[in-house]
């Protein structure tokens, strides 16, 4: 899908980079907020702007390479916790949840039988993406960015779900992981590749095309 950088593929990634990005941190922000913590609010991040959210090394990512990052939304986890042990957790897992209900609309219009997946690889014109071409970019970045998002690993929103739902134990080992958590996904997404190994893809690939096959059929 993202075989190259066309100037309807790159259209079809700013308008995806400006709406998922924004919609995931948004969620975040609005989820810490009805849980009592101010603290998104008090920072400029209760909004849909994209300019309060966008990264500008992770959306270049995301063009470029079809994965990317929006800046993290500050939150208390103080507060949080003092209103539900739920709450951190709820937080974290309101991005990812955000990115599958978009993928989901996207994928009505192939459902209801307007498109089919073959159309999504159909050429477009010269500079415009064709509707099926950029609702399959807005299925597939969402979902790369939900399942992403879910790896249990700092600062990832999936380390604060495991955390929530593991045993002590694991969550000790978690917690002795988080300091090192960046390096290990860049090692894992750079140092993969450069050994011929993708771990993403191997990570990810399955629980992807599951998705896509449910969504898109």
């Amino acid at each position: 899908m993202f075989g190259s950088l066309s100037i309807p593929t790159l259209i079809s990634r700013v308008i995806v980079l400006l709406t998922a990005f924004s919609v995931h941190e948004f969620a975040h922000a609005w989820t810490a907020d009805r849980f009592g913590d101010n603290t998104p609010r008090m920072n400029g991040r209760l909004t849909l702007n994209p300019m309060a959210h966008l990264d500008p090394i992770g959306s270049l990512m995301l063009i470029v390479a079809g994965f990317g990052w929006a800046k993290p939304v500050p939150i208390n986890p103080y507060v949080l916790s003092k209103r539900s042990p739920a709450a951190l957790m709820w937080v974290s897992l309101a991005g990812p949840l955000s990115n599958l209900l978009m993928a989901i609309v996207a994928a009505i219009p192939f459902r209801a039988g307007f498109y089919h997946l073959s159309d999504i690889f159909l050429t477009s014109g010269n500079i415009l993406p064709t509707i099926p071409q950029f609702l399959g970019d807005f299925i597939y970045i969402n979902l790369i960015l939900m399942l992403f998002n879910l790896i249990p690993l700092a600062p990832l929103d999936g380390e604060k779900v495991a955390l929530y739902f593991l045993p002590s134990s694991w969550s000790d080992t978690l917690d002795r992981l988080r300091p090192y958590g960046p390096m290990i996904l860049l090692l894992l997404f750079i140092g993969g590749p450069a050994f011929g190994i993708d771990i993403f893809g191997m990570i990810l690939g399955p629980p992807l095309r599951l998705l896509i096959n449910l969504l898109v059929g």
